[in-house]
């Protein structure tokens, strides 16, 4: 594809950036009959994915309810109570918070936790992440949207607010990494009470002896099959997923409209506000403590926002609108309807009583399956967040497996897989009943949607430039409800609620120190890097050489030359003869498209071969193996050689031109943009969001435009034979590029440092404790930056230094 036609295709898509998904496809001279075809499509996928968990709540709703606190009684005030209770919750929460304003907080297209996090770190300095740059401002996917005149006195304040209090920044962190911890929570518990759930079916088949011994083993063996199969990742099975749901929610809606019909076909105005009401009025502080059963309907409410990268808004809508929602009231009606007419079962209230004899076994099964599909979906939810926690810093480094070359963020994370199955195995047979699997999964879920409405009431004053009026009515409508039902759950701390208060202490624990850690080590960087004039200045006491080859020097600063290289000079003077100052570094995007991620620039005058290279990955970004880094870094480095040297002012003049200014130490040039625009439409994400949502034009796109004029291949031999004995800079870029291929062919060194770090004198227990005790512990028994990035052993050069902070 030509750079002409990359470039229109590339400006018809920003194009489209305030247009809604019918008209971007008019524009792109579609037929408008393929639109509700392909967004069906993905809304039947959705079902598998987004909806297993929200749809196989009714297995355990009524019996978590009526667990301890209420008791279904001839009056039938509290079975339609709580009916009335289930109808509003899921018409508030899930329907009119999630689908129809939560959906629109999305970050290019992504949702979830850290995209809400993202949009706000963009449009205020609030971020904790360290090494961020001018430049990153220009990504495509980095958009702000300028507030109107008239609003922005009220919004500068919320900003200046924010931005000017640390601790404030602290405390979003804070809230954001105690949601991450509470989705981990549910990661652990859902699976439990699902599978718990479906299988405690086989009671009403089975004597009470057999089935005490007969659910638990049962329950366990499904649990470690689930776990054991998730390293060959949900694209394998996942075709499977949506015929399941689909069929189960068919099911629980033809079962509801029988028991509608044959046992109370009134039951209808229970879903009358009234009944609530009634049902409050009888049952006074039991019935509020009994509301810790009824949150658990919208249990995997959250999953539609966090899996809105996978799927568009307006296929999770109408998923959730006219199929998921409807089938869900309709089998919670048909459950209220039979237990209205058989009040001996006050007992043993539970999803199968209500299911005919004839069709019970089916339907056991198709319950177990859809149980299984719905903890697949929340164990990938978990994989995903634990990733941008890490690709954030604020996660020690674990090992990520890429399941799908072709499905985007479809990951396997060993180490956390075997993790939660434990955990699970253990809770499942620790709690033994649906009571306190519901009050555990029920306060990790409400917590998890707290923390969602706080950040969307920032994001509704930040990034939409609402009044905050409008963001305060948001925060106190649905926080009020959401805060009712947290009190209900809270209560039954001492019966299995402690358990995602303990687990989120404990992780939010982890992660802190971790980030802290890591951005004290930055500051250390920073604080003692060097110039290369220095170091070259030390070239004759210490009788500096360059030895063939490239050496990549892996560093987290964006300027300077950083203290551990300095180290290992100053004891071992000698280095590579192209040195490239390699920073792989986090920005708040979800994604950085492929030609705007490598930042180049020079260290030095062109005769040092010392280069700069950083690399952007956004937070759901796949990070590139060793191989196709070093010969992707080879080609931009190439092409940025071949731009510096085309420019009207030589690179060995030092004249700065073009590109990003950075936070420069003496003797840096400017930083460029170096990419090829080839396969930029072939990335999925860019491809999905760019139709909704579109790019805004980035200054960074002239060199992109500019490198694409030359082949992207290594060439090091000019096409036109006239152009040979050209003037002097034509005969110094071949050189270089020249002395490029040799050091290619020489092998490529990759220098990294293995740090230690510990607290100064006089520091604090606290501070002493979390860095000597803590990240230490988190750093040894994690992976190795050399094993996440995997660096042959062969290549590897490890540079010890201690970081005291």
């Amino acid at each position: 594809m030509s750079v002409g036609s990359a470039f229109s295709s590339f400006h018809r898509q920003q194009s489209y950036g305030n247009l809604d998904l019918q008209e971007a496809w008019i524009l792109a001279g579609k037929n408008v009959g393929e639109i509700p075809r392909t967004t069906l499509v993905l809304a039947y996928q959705s079902l598998g994915v987004v909806y297993g968990d929200l749809s196989i709540s009714p297995l355990y709703v009524y019996k978590s309810t009526f667990a301890s606190d209420i008791h279904h009684s001839e009056t039938n005030e509290e079975i339609f109570g709580v009916l009335s209770f289930v109808f509003w919750t899921l018409t508030l929460v899930p329907l009119f918070k999630y689908v129809f304003i939560v959906l629109r907080a999305d970050d290019n297209g992504e949702g979830g936790t850290f995209a809400l996090y993202s949009s706000i770190c963009r449009h205020a300095k609030v971020s904790l992440l360290p090494n961020q740059q001018t430049a990153d401002e220009s990504l495509s996917t980095y958009k702000l949207k300028q507030p109107p005149e008239s609003e922005k006195s009220n919004r500068s304040k919320v900003k200046m607010l924010l931005e000017k209090h640390k601790s404030l920044h602290t405390a979003l962190l804070i809230l954001v990494l105690l949601g991450t911890c509470m989705v981990i929570g549910d990661g652990l518990l859902t699976p439990a009470i699902s599978v718990f759930s479906a299988v405690s079916g086989l009671e009403l088949s089975m004597s009470k002896q057999h089935h005490e011994y007969a659910v638990i083993p049962i329950t366990c063996f499904i649990l470690v099959c689930l776990f054991a199969l998730q390293h060959y990742g949900t694209h394998r099975v996942g075709f499977f997923f949506a015929p399941i749901v689909l069929l189960w929610l068919i099911c629980i809606s033809g079962l509801g409209l029988y028991n509608i019909f044959v046992w109370n076909p009134k039951v209808y105005k229970a879903l009358s506000p009234y009944y609530m009401y009634k049902f409050l009025k009888k049952t006074k502080t039991r019935g509020w403590m009994s509301l810790g059963g009824i949150l658990l309907c919208i249990t995997g409410s959250e999953a539609m926002f966090a899996d809105l990268g996978h799927f568009s808004y307006a296929a999770i809508q109408i998923a959730f609108s006219f199929l998921v929602y409807p089938a869900l009231i309709l089998g919670y009606m048909g459950q209220a309807a039979y237990l209205s007419k058989h009040h001996q079962m006050a007992y043993d209230i539970s999803y199968f009583v209500s299911v005919p004899e004839s069709v019970r076994w089916p339907v056991l099964v198709i319950a177990i399956l859809a149980s299984v599909v719905g903890s697949q979906a929340i164990i990938s939810g978990t994989f995903s967040i634990i990733n941008q926690s890490q690709s954030l810093g604020c996660f020690p480094r674990v090992k990520v497996v890429h399941t799908s070359d072709k499905k985007h963020g479809q990951i396997y994370i060993p180490e956390i897989n075997w993790i939660l199955m434990v955990l699970c195995i253990a809770v499942t047979i620790g709690f033994r009943d649906t009571k306190h699997l519901g009050n555990a999964s029920g306060l990790a879920v409400m917590a998890v949607m707290m923390v969602t409405t706080c950040l969307t009431s920032l994001v509704i004053i930040l990034c939409w430039h609402k009044p905050p009026i409008v963001a305060l009515c948001f925060l106190f409508f649905f926080g009020s409800i959401e805060l009712l039902y947290f009190s209900a759950s809270l209560v039954k701390f001492r019966e299995g609620a402690w358990l995602p208060i303990l687990l989120a202490l404990f992780l939010v624990t982890i992660m802190f120190v971790w980030h802290y850690a890591t951005t004290k080590k930055y500051q250390y960087d920073l604080q003692n890097k060097v110039s290369l004039e220095w170091l070259l200045a030390l070239g004759s006491s210490l009788g500096i050489s360059r030895v063939p080859g490239i050496g990549l020097v892996f560093t987290d600063l964006t300027s300077g030359i950083p203290a551990n290289f300095s180290r290992f000079v100053t004891n071992l003077p000698a280095f590579h003869r192209i040195l490239v100052f390699v920073c792989v570094k986090s920005v708040p995007v979800p994604f950085v498209p492929p030609p705007e991620r490598y930042l180049m620039g020079r260290v030095g005058p062109a005769s040092f071969r010392s280069y700069r290279c950083i690399v952007r990955y956004g937070y759901r970004d796949v990070h590139q193996d060793v191989n196709s880094f070093e010969s992707e870094l080879v080609n931009r480095l190439t092409d940025f050689i071949r731009y510096d040297w085309s420019r009207p002012e030589a690179a060995s003049d030092g004249h700065e031109d073009g590109g990003f200014r950075s936070s420069r130490s003496s003797g840096e040039q400017m930083l460029a943009v170096i990419g090829s625009l080839e396969g930029f439409e072939e990335h999925e994400s860019i491809t999905q969001v760019s139709v909704s949502l579109g790019f805004p034009t980035v200054e960074s796109m002239g060199d992109i435009i500019e490198m694409n004029m030359n082949p992207r291949r290594v060439r090091f031999a000019d096409d036109d034979g006239d152009d040979e004995g050209g003037d002097l800079r034509d005969v110094q870029m071949r050189e270089e590029l020249q002395d490029l291929l040799d050091a290619q062919q020489s092998g490529t060194a990759f220098i990294l440092g293995h740090s230690h770090v510990k607290t100064k004198q006089g520091s604090s227990i606290l501070k002493r404790l979390a860095i000597n005790f803590g990240y230490n512990f988190l750093r040894r028994n994690c992976r190795g930056p050399d094993v996440v990035l995997k660096v042959p052993p062969a290549s590897l050069l490890e540079v010890g230094m201690v970081y005291v902070v």
